[in-house]
C-alpha cells in the first residue's frame, strides 16, 4: 500500500482545509483591496434647502487616498469636509469621487429663497403738536414719520415755513390754524389743527381805567407764575410771560419779599422745583413807554 493510499483521508482533509483558507484569504483581500462605490462613506446634509443656505458635506471613507467633491454648479472641492452654497435654485446631483475610481452621488434640491413680503402697511405720518397754545409762544411741531423730506405750512404766512422733522414756530396772531405737512412718503398732506389764544396786551386798553389795567397785568402775571409753581407746562407759561410782558428779556429783575433780587429766568427755573409755593401777589413795574415790564415784585409763601 503506497503513501497516498495510507494517508488518503488526511490528504483530503488537508486539501479541503487549504481551499477554505484560500477562500477566506481571498474574501479578506477583496474587502481590503477590492472596493466599490458601496464602500464610500459620504454625507451631504440637508438634501433640501434654499438658495444661500449652508450645505454640509463630509467624507469618512477609510481606504480613500484622494477624494473630490463635484457640486454640479461648476465648483468642486478636494477637502474631506466643508460647506457649500448654491446661488441658483435647481436639482443638483453631487458626486463624490474616491481615488479617481469610485463614485457616489447625492441628489440635492435647492429652492428659491422665499421673498420677504414688503410690509404694505407703512407707518402713517402724523403730527405731534399741542391742540392749543398762546400767541407769541414757541410751539414745537414734530413729524412722526419714516420720511426724510418735510415741508411745513403753519397756516399763518401761506408759505412753506420749515423743512425739518421737528421745528418750532411762534404765531403772531391768535386764531384757529390748520397746519399742513408734506412728505415724500405720503401722496396727500397731513393736517393738524391748533387754536392760538390771544396774549394779553397791556397797551390795548379801550376805556379801561389805568388802575384796572395794571391789576389785570398783575393778576395775569400771578396766574402764570402759579401754573409754573404747580408743575404745569413750564415752557408754555414761561414763554407767555416772557413774550407778552418782558419783551423777551430773561434778565428782568424779580424781587421776592425781602429776598435778594434775581432775574426772571432763574426765578422761574427755581419755582418749578420749589414745591407748594403759593403766589400771593404780583406787582409789575413798566418802563416809561408802558411797553415792557422792567421789574416784578412778588409775595409768596408755602
Amino acid at each position: 500500500m503506497n503513501y497516498f493510499q495510507k494517508n488518503k483521508k488526511n490528504i483530503i482533509i488537508g486539501v479541503i482545509a487549504t481551499l477554505l483558507i484560500a477562500a477566506l484569504v481571498a474574501l479578506w483581500l477583496q474587502k481590503k483591496v477590492i472596493h466599490s462605490a458601496d464602500d464610500i462613506v459620504g454625507i451631504v446634509s440637508p438634501t433640501s434647502l434654499s438658495v444661500g443656505d449652508t450645505l454640509l458635506f463630509e467624507d469618512k471613507t477609510q481606504f480613500a487616498k484622494t477624494k473630490r467633491w463635484i457640486f454640479a454648479d461648476g465648483t468642486s472641492s478636494d477637502k474631506s469636509s466643508g460647506i457649500h452654497f448654491y446661488n441658483k435654485p435647481g436639482y443638483y446631483l453631487i458626486s463624490l469621487i474616491i481615488d479617481n475610481k469610485y463614485t457616489k452621488t447625492f441628489p440635492v434640491m435647492v429652492s428659491a429663497r422665499p421673498q420677504k413680503v414688503k410690509d404694505s402697511v407703512r407707518m402713517t405720518t402724523t403730527i405731534e403738536a399741542p391742540l392749543q397754545a398762546m400767541q407769541n409762544e414757541n410751539v414745537t411741531f414734530r413729524a412722526i414719520s419714516e420720511a426724510t423730506k418735510f415741508a411745513w405750512k403753519f397756516g399763518e404766512t401761506g408759505n412753506t415755513d420749515a423743512k425739518e422733522k421737528m421745528t418750532i414756530y411762534s404765531y403772531k396772531k391768535p386764531g384757529d390754524y390748520r397746519v399742513t405737512l408734506y412728505t415724500e412718503e405720503n401722496e396727500e398732506p397731513v393736517f393738524h389743527t391748533i387754536k392760538i389764544l390771544p396774549a394779553y396786551n397791556s397797551l390795548e386798553q379801550d376805556e379801561i381805567p389805568v388802575e384796572d389795567a395794571y391789576k389785570k397785568v398783575d393778576d395775569d402775571f400771578k396766574y402764570h407764575l402759579q401754573q409754573i409753581a404747580n408743575g404745569n407746562s413750564f415752557n408754555m407759561h414761561y414763554n407767555y410771560l416772557l413774550n407778552t410782558y418782558l419783551c423777551n428779556n430773561e434778565n428782568t429783575v424779580v424781587k421776592v419779599s425781602d429776598s435778594k433780587a434775581n432775574n426772571f429766568y432763574m426765578y422761574c427755573a427755581g419755582l418749578q422745583f420749589d414745591k407748594n409755593v403759593v403766589i400771593q401777589s404780583v406787582k409789575v413795574n413798566l418802563d416809561d413807554k408802558q411797553n415792557c415790564v422792567t421789574k416784578v415784585d412778588i409775595n409768596q409763601s408755602k
